[in-house]
């Protein structure tokens, strides 16, 4: 019994906070509820307007290209000359084009088991065209000398065929130096051109039209940026795998020299 009364008076000490709790905020919640509809009506007839008249005008990007000034030209062209030498890099840097894994490893297969003498090489080679085969030809045409002509041969002919994979490279780094430096005169240019817009028409007192001609200004030294900064992460890349496909063929190179010079260790050579 004294239990049951303890019970009854815990519930009753806890129920009516929670009771008025519960009415409190079910009373409140039409209030909240209509509050913000009540602003949002009172007040979208004078903000509604604001802002529209306030909204900036968005601008495209061909008119912020075309706005950019005479100088967007020459930039355009390099991005142009850019994105054309670069798919001609990727494709004539291809490592399947320079060192033919098939010839290659048929090649030197057959000249360590002495499958091929020195005419065949030769013909074998000129058949093949690719640079690593102008490498394998030069040192076949050394078959039987000794190691220091042979290897000779080999470092003459890659130095003639490392000029022929680094062709254009040189163009990718012009590119990098010389977009951003059009595209800083573009800059300068139109912020000379703002400033006497400015003192002819007379509104010095006006920020607003100062800071349309800087930024108009400023979409040449974007556009340039734009240009110099993947011709030089395509330079870096395409210098990275020229250096690694030079130290490939040289490797073959090496067992060219070990197959055919008179002085390597001794292996079954057919003769000329």
């Amino acid at each position: 019994m004294v239990n049951m009364d303890l019970e009854s008076k815990t519930v009753s000490s806890w129920w009516w906070p929670t009771a008025v709790i519960i009415i409190v905020s079910f009373c409140a919640s039409p209030l909240v509820a209509q509050d913000p509809a009540g602003n949002a009506s009172s007040e979208s007839p004078t903000v509604a307007p604001v802002a529209e008249s306030e909204a900036p005008a968005s601008k495209s990007v061909l008119s912020m290209v075309t706005g950019g000034g005479i100088l967007m030209l020459p930039i355009a062209i390099c991005s142009f000359i850019l994105c054309m030498f670069v798919f001609e890099r990727a494709i004539s840097l291809r490592r399947g084009r320079v060192i033919p894994q098939p010839f290659a490893k048929k090649f030197l297969d057959q000249l360590v088991n002495g499958e091929l003498s020195r005419k065949q090489a030769i013909r074998i080679c000129e058949q093949n065209g690719s640079p690593v085969a102008e490498v394998f030809g030069a040192a076949a045409r050394r078959w039987g000398h000794s190691s220091v002509e042979v290897e000779q041969a080999i470092i003459d002919s890659g130095e003639r065929v490392a000029q022929k994979l680094r062709k254009y490279l040189r163009m990718f780094n012009g590119l990098a130096t010389i977009s951003p430096l059009l595209g800083l005169l573009g800059t300068v240019v139109g912020m000379i051109n703002a400033f006497n817009a400015i003192v002819v028409a007379g509104a010095m007192g006006q920020p607003d039209v100062l800071a349309g001609g800087i930024g108009q200004a400023l979409i040449t030294t974007a556009a340039g940026l734009t240009v110099a900064i993947p011709a030089l992460i395509a330079y870096l890349f395409f210098v990275s795998r020229v250096d690694k496909l030079i130290v490939e063929i040289d490797s073959l190179g090496q067992k060219i020299v070990a197959a055919i010079a008179s002085d390597a260790v001794p292996r079954r050579r057919r003769a000329a």
